[in-house]
């Protein structure tokens, strides 16, 4: 008799799962998809689509269309908990779901804590989507008036987003906004001292400032204030700051790591339920914690397929090999990036169409899964 098999989350470490759920089928098993969205776009891109550099379509996976097209159930919704006893699934709608299995790709989000009051005009960098709405309320604002916008955050999310929203306000030929970033103590400081020097350059060269030496104490509509009391008026604020994992974990008394994902073995497996998998920005992995970059998530993605199955089909599990070090690429926005691989840095239109390079590749290998199931 087939089992259940759950996916909460749609993201890059499901994406081999998803382009082979005719396989679960075949085997007796049935598949439920839950996600907050009937597509699921690639952040890696995010910055660039912003910007417009990439449309929509260019970014993004039909979930929910892959699911159904294979025999498989989408729903649509947020997991808030699960009952790992009972085995139940708790969505924001008030239905359940039962599993046999169960896998989490349910991603990260953006902390809000500094957020006061009102938050018109405040807007997180994830999800995605979100940075669509941005994108029209600060074309509407710019047709307007010349404002100021503030970024909240030191880190590459808030470099790419500060330098693809200087080109996206450039290529509309309206007022030029004036960007400031609030970077904390130090601008780019998990990445060598090199990248801080080119990323801060390629700002600087186009009027972007970067405020340094200063944490955010407060955030509001229209204001942001430091923790040495001094205030800045903006008109538009983006929160950039470092991604938290998905609180469901926590809220279902799940084993977490220091940082509340998911805590799994070397099987991606949750060390408390044997039943229960992860993988992308939402898990702790015990053996060697990982950096959030989209990179894990896509190695990830056939070990978690093998899992899967295994867990199913009662064979054995495949372990996990985070590998070495990894290729990140900035985009800034001005058509050019930064490059970092190892001792190898450097900045230039290169490092950018590398990244393009790398990202449609990725995108259109899964997005034919749309057309081909």
């Amino acid at each position: 008799m087939g089992k259940h098999l759950v996916l909460v989350g749609g993201g890059h470490a499901h994406m081999v799962t998803l382009a082979n759920l005719d396989k679960f089928m075949e085997k007796g098993h049935n598949v439920t998809v839950i996600g907050p969205s009937i597509r699921h776009y690639y952040s890696g891109m995010g910055p660039g689509m912003f910007s417009r550099i990439y449309t929509p379509d260019d970014i993004r996976f039909a979930t929910q269309r892959v699911v159904e097209k294979q025999g498989g159930s989408f729903i649509l919704g947020k997991v808030t908990r699960i009952d790992p006893e009972e085995k139940m699934v708790y969505l924001d709608s008030g239905k359940t779901v039962s599993y046999d299995v169960l896998s989490f790709n349910a991603g990260s989000y953006v902390p809000q804590a500094a957020v006061t009051g009102e938050d018109k005009d405040i807007y997180a960098v994830k999800p995605i989507e979100r940075l669509l709405e941005a994108q029209v309320r600060i074309l509407e604002l710019v047709s307007r008036n010349k404002i100021s916008v503030g970024i909240i955050g030191g880190g590459a999310s808030a470099l790419e987003i500060s330098g693809n929203l200087w080109r996206l306000c450039k290529d509309s030929g309206k007022n030029r906004p004036h960007i400031q970033v609030f970077a904390g103590k130090k601008f780019m400081s998990r990445y060598p001292e090199k990248v801080n020097k080119l990323a801060r350059r390629s700002l600087t060269e186009r009027g972007i400032k970067v405020i340094e030496n200063h944490y955010v104490k407060e955030v509001e509509t229209g204001q942001v204030t430091l923790e040495s009391g001094q205030a800045y008026d903006v008109d538009f604020i983006f929160l950039a700051l470092g991604v938290r994992p998905s609180p469901i974990f926590a809220a279902s008394d799940l084993p977490t790591g220091p940082d509340g994902g998911l805590r799994v073995n070397q099987y991606l497996q949750s060390t408390g339920y044997p039943e229960i998998f992860g993988g992308g920005d939402c898990i702790y992995f015990e053996e060697k914690p990982l950096d959030k970059v989209g990179v894990y998530a896509v190695r990830e993605n056939p070990v978690i397929y093998h899992n899967l199955m295994a867990a199913l089909e009662e064979t054995a599990l495949q372990p996990f090999d985070p590998g070495g070090d990894y290729l990140l690429i900035f985009n800034l926005g001005d058509g050019t990036g930064i490059l970092v691989k190892q001792r190898l840095i450097f900045r230039g239109r290169l490092a950018f169409k590398i990244k393009n390079y790398i990202d449609t590749k990725f995108m259109k290998k899964f997005q034919s899964i749309e057309n081909s199931s």
